[in-house]
């Protein structure tokens, strides 16, 4: 039944830049055909280098505008009633340009003049896509933090091989983790509104010397993705994070750690004040017994040796000294005995909730923009999620979460 679509009646506008992933758009705007979305499409002219509007024509059966001085509607100025008729605007992919068109207010052609129309009550969502140096530039994150402050939303762009055979942040993000943000802005719930989130993300660095450390391949994308679920849905929230190359969500209260130590005494010093605690973050287990104060020096035909030592457990720590009030969550991330693992953890830690997963997995995990989770209950019960984008698995987890807590609350 078409009214059981999750965006049935919704109508979405949807813009397409010049970018080499603008092939990637015709999926982005069929997925949410199939959903239920009524969509309609604006290019700029440099997007019709990469793909045709034939192509767009046929997925939504509208006329695809291109010419700001197109007047296909006999009552109402074209650039007007798109932007001022729709429930979303979503631009994918958003090129540096367009992104710096936004900032600067500038309408030089139909789909930044409809941008610039769109009301300060129609969610604006964007999914950058470029090269790194572009991308990192200080003139595109000053354009970027322009947007978000007037309140556009962001799906952040993807690390990997780019089309210019660079490697890093840049390119678009997986039109899952797009499609499922549009769902989720479209469906706006506020179940978390009033409720305070703690949630820890990232790795954590240990130093050998000033110039060397030991840490793990944690990206910190599933921690930033429940940050910015949980934003999302009303919560305030507190994301302490080790180094990652990530934005933190714009509106989160923002704690920047390197260690173990570090992050521990942020949480113990914060906890009190949360209602939910998440801890996502990859935290070393071990750290050196006495870092060098300065570069350790290599010798030829000399083997190093070094004394680990057990890092604290912070999410032990929070769970011995937790008010009665307070839910708290950890991760497992696991090679092996997956199962077996997240349950001893779950019942060692005394905690409400374990999401585990395999991070032997290419993708699912580190480094990727997909998960697939289990959530372990104390009662036993294993809930298996599918594989998904980071925000949607973000999203199924804070659900439960919710869920669990109503329960307990009655």
């Amino acid at each position: 039944m078409a009214g059981s679509l999750p965006l049935h009646g919704r109508r979405v506008l949807l813009g397409v830049t010049g970018s080499i992933a603008a092939y990637k758009a015709a999926d982005i705007c069929s997925r949410l055909g199939k959903l239920g979305a009524d969509v309609y499409v604006v290019m700029t002219p440099e997007a019709l280098q990469f793909i045709g509007p034939a192509t767009f024509r046929a997925l939504t059966t509208h006329p695809v505008m291109v010419n700001l001085f197109e007047e296909p509607l006999t009552d109402r100025i074209a650039h007007i009633d798109l932007a001022q008729g729709c429930d979303l605007v979503l631009v994918a992919p958003a090129t540096a340009n367009v992104i710096a068109k936004m900032a600067m207010g500038i309408a030089d052609d139909l789909l930044t003049t409809c941008l610039l129309a769109v009301p300060d009550s129609t969610p604006l969502l964007i999914a950058p896509a470029m090269n790194t140096a572009m991308w990192q530039h200080a003139a595109t994150q000053t354009n970027m933090a322009t947007i978000v402050s007037r309140g556009t939303e962001c799906v952040s762009p993807g690390y990997g091989v780019l089309a210019c055979k660079d490697v890093g942040y840049g390119k678009l993000a997986d039109v899952d983790e797009i499609v499922t943000a549009v769902c989720a802005r479209l469906n706006h719930v506020s179940d978390y509104k009033g409720i305070r989130v703690l949630i820890t993300a990232g790795p954590t660095r240990e130093p050998l010397d000033p110039v060397r450390y030991i840490s793990n391949r944690s990206s910190g994308k599933m921690g930033y993705a429940l940050a910015a679920e949980a934003l999302r849905r009303g919560a305030s929230v507190l994301l302490i994070s080790g180094p990652t190359a990530l934005v933190p969500p714009v509106g989160v209260e923002f704690v920047a750690v390197q260690t173990a130590e570090q992050m521990l005494a942020a949480c113990l010093l914060h906890a009190g004040t949360c209602d939910v605690i998440v801890g996502a973050a990859a935290v070393a287990d071990y750290r050196v017994e006495k870092a060098s104060g300065t570069k350790m020096k290599r010798h030829e035909d000399e083997s190093l040796s070094l004394r680990l030592i057990p890092n604290p457990d912070i999410i032990a720590a929070l769970t011995a000294t937790r008010s009665p009030r307070q839910f708290i969550a950890g991760f497992a991330a696991e090679t092996d005995h997956v199962v077996e693992n997240a349950s001893r953890k779950l019942r060692s830690k005394g905690l409400d909730l374990v999401v585990s997963n395999d991070v032997s997995r290419t993708d699912a995990g580190f480094d990727v923009d997909t998960n697939e989770v289990t959530l372990h209950w104390p009662d036993g019960t294993i809930q298996e999620l599918p594989l998904q984008s980071k925000l949607a698995t973000a999203g199924a987890i804070l659900s439960s979460i919710a869920a669990a807590r109503s329960s307990i609350s009655n």
